[in-house]
């Protein structure tokens, strides 16, 4: 017989309740296991666009590269040997007794050749000489020869003072030749003339020559074969300067020239024929 009971509708399910969160207590460092791995919570928000985080981080690193770059970089601090005291002691004294400027090869040529020390032993002597000397009344004065030591300019009025020859006096028309060799050289007697507007004297060019101021560096490739002057280290040691580059510029001059002109009366302009008997009658009385 087929079964007459029909089967009761079962009960809906019951909703679950959502648990209650636990209150947990802080979790201090010590109690933080360095083996646990933890998981940081997610954080709520848009995703992050990686193409424009890296590109930022490629625009900052840019950035600070470039101002890196600008900062100025120190020189590198080069450290100079210290001088063994008895070479200095004994260059000191080469230096001193020397009747004519040195460099650092002719000193070291003045030792033995056993004992020769290396030339940057020299060097460095000759530096720490000269930094020994820098706040005395004599100093160690690099020229265009070598190395000297000489009385301070300062004092050179104060020293002059002993000697009773007088120092030589030259013409003004010397010392234009001699200016114009010295700031336009190599140059011929004829671009002297040119530039003076005179003629030049042959006993100017001879009285220079023989003060080795001024040499014959060559010879102008022109009818005659004129002699090409230029001026010697000789010519710097005296104006103690050690190069050309050392001359004062043509505006500073200029400006010299104008100041003189302000502050004193003018002077009695001599003729080129008197100025040429003044230097023959020096010349002759050497």
């Amino acid at each position: 017989m087929p079964n007459c009971e029909s089967e009761a509708p079962s009960p809906p399910p019951k909703a679950k309740k959502e648990p209650k969160p636990r209150k947990t207590k802080p979790i201090t460092d010590d109690a933080i296991d360095s083996n646990v791995r933890i998981i940081p919570e997610p954080v709520k928000g848009p995703p992050v666009d990686l193409d424009r985080l890296k590109a930022y981080v490629r625009h900052k690193n840019r950035r600070r590269q470039s101002q890196s770059a600008q900062l100025p970089v120190p020189p590198p601090v080069i450290e100079q040997p210290e001088p063994n005291m008895e070479i200095k002691r004994i260059v000191e004294a080469i230096l001193f007794a020397a009747s004519r400027p040195m460099t650092a090869k002719q000193v070291q040529q003045v030792f033995p050749e056993i004992e020769q020390p290396e030339l940057a032993e020299i060097q460095s002597a000759i530096d720490a000489i000269v930094e020994e000397y820098r706040s005395r009344p004599v100093e160690l004065k690099k020229v265009a020869s070598g190395y000297r030591f000489q009385v301070k300019q300062e004092l050179s009025r104060w020293v002059s003072r002993l000697f009773e020859e007088k120092p030589p006096k030259y013409s003004r028309a010397l010392l234009e030749t001699l200016a114009i060799i010295a700031y336009r050289q190599p140059v011929t007697r004829g671009d002297i003339e040119d530039i003076r507007g005179v003629s030049v004297s042959s006993s100017i060019m001879q009285t220079l020559i023989e003060r080795e101021w001024v040499r014959v560096v060559a010879h102008k490739e022109a009818p005659g074969r004129p002699a090409i002057y230029g001026t010697t280290k000789q010519f710097l040691d005296y104006f103690n300067i050690a190069s050309l580059d050392e001359l004062p510029t043509l505006q500073e001059i200029q400006n010299l020239d104008l100041s003189v002109d302000n502050g004193q009366q003018p002077m009695q302009v001599k003729s080129e024929k008197q100025e040429t008997r003044e230097e023959l009658a020096e010349t002759a009385e050497q």
